[in-house]
């Protein structure tokens, strides 16, 4: 098993993915400070390990803290949370740990030593939580996944792994578990430009564990699937509106829709923490824009002419209609039933379009 963010030591271990696969490396992270730049910088990405990253980030500032005035320890504390929700303005999690963090602070009785206390319990918590829950959406993504053929091929895009959670994985977290049961052929990685995500890191996680893993580049997935070699399709996500809409890596929109073109199931795996049900829909989802320099440079290697411009957006979204479902931890539902997911009105999988044939 491959855990991103673990306590250890009287601090936080990472892995660093930000030089995977080619060389395995842990950064001990002390500070704060440090926390919001590895956060920022991707030495830790995906939505739900950037939620448990940032909770343990709250619970080092809070340690920082110098006072024994609790008016003074929670003024000082909304700061620390501010320096965190700015490092990375799509990902839900990071804001929903946060909360859960600051709200500990304030329902905490005593004094600031037993509230720094509480939030490192709180954090170990929402570690183990995230764990459980990636566990849970695996097995609730193989009920979900068509019945046939017997051995699925799923394409997947970007790392929605173990890496991206606090193990396990939400989309790989499906795949494993499909694995597991012997409902697996093999997996196809998108490559996911420009970071290179699954081909770097999905494809490193299947590696790992024996999985049969194919990466191609992202503009090869429409081919793939008219060659009746895709028999579905499981991605991650970073935010979900309370209609269904998608945000997750850049590239996913246009995967879902060639997926519905071809008549193949395009599924969403991500914990119910993910879905913001304070925004309608997808046109409220802010969209990160990163340096250009991920899109012009690989290593050392300049690869467009002086001169161009350029346009980096993070993440699209993928509207709740070309989704077939939404796996959670409670289950897997429609897109339109999503705001029933506490009320546990389950997607049918009988009733999804069927896979394209092989």
């Amino acid at each position: 098993m491959v855990y991103p963010v673990t306590w250890h030591n009287n601090s936080v271990s990472l892995i660093d993915q930000t030089r995977l696969p080619n060389e395995y490396t842990v950064v001990e992270i002390h500070r704060s400070q440090d926390m919001a730049e590895a956060i920022t910088t991707m030495i830790v990405r995906g939505a739900p390990a950037i939620g448990v990253a940032a909770a343990y980030g709250m619970y080092l500032g809070a340690r920082e803290i110098e006072t024994s005035d609790r008016q003074e320890f929670l003024a000082k504390l909304e700061k620390v949370a501010n320096l965190l929700r700015s490092t990375r303005p799509t990902a839900v999690n990071l804001f929903w740990a946060i909360g859960r963090m600051m709200q500990t602070a304030y329902e905490t009785l005593g004094t600031v030593a037993e509230i720094q206390e509480t939030l490192l319990e709180t954090a170990k918590n929402i570690n183990a939580e995230d764990l459980q829950t990636c566990q849970a959406i695996g097995d609730h993504g193989l009920g979900a996944l068509p019945q046939t053929p017997e051995k699925l091929i799923i394409l997947t895009h970007c790392n929605a792994g173990a890496l991206a959670t606090a193990g396990y994985g939400t989309a790989l977290g499906v795949v494993r578990s499909a694995w597991k049961q012997g409902r697996l052929a093999r997996v196809f990685a998108d490559e996911t430009r420009p970071r290179l995500q699954g081909a770097k890191l999905t494809a490193w996680e299947c590696v790992q564990e024996g999985i049969p893993v194919t990466v191609i580049t992202d503009n090869m997935a429409a081919h793939c699937m008219k060659q009746g070699l895709i028999d579905a399709v499981v991605v991650g996500a970073d935010r979900i509106a309370a209609n269904g809409d998608t945000a997750n890596k850049i590239g996913t929109y246009s995967l879902a829709i060639v997926a519905k073109s071809h008549h193949i199931p395009f599924f969403v795996a991500a914990p119910l923490s993910t879905v913001d049900f304070q925004i309608a829909n997808g046109t409220q989802i802010p969209i990160e824009e990163r340096h250009p320099g991920e899109i012009y440079q690989i290593g050392e290697t300049i690869l467009t002419p002086p001169g161009v411009e350029f346009y980096n957006p993070a993440f699209d979204v993928t509207p709740a209609d070309l989704i077939t479902a939404i796996i959670t931890e409670n289950g897997a539902f429609s897109p339109g039933d999503l705001l029933n997911a506490g009320k546990k009105t389950l997607f049918n999988p009988h009733s999804a379009p069927r896979c394209h044939d092989r």
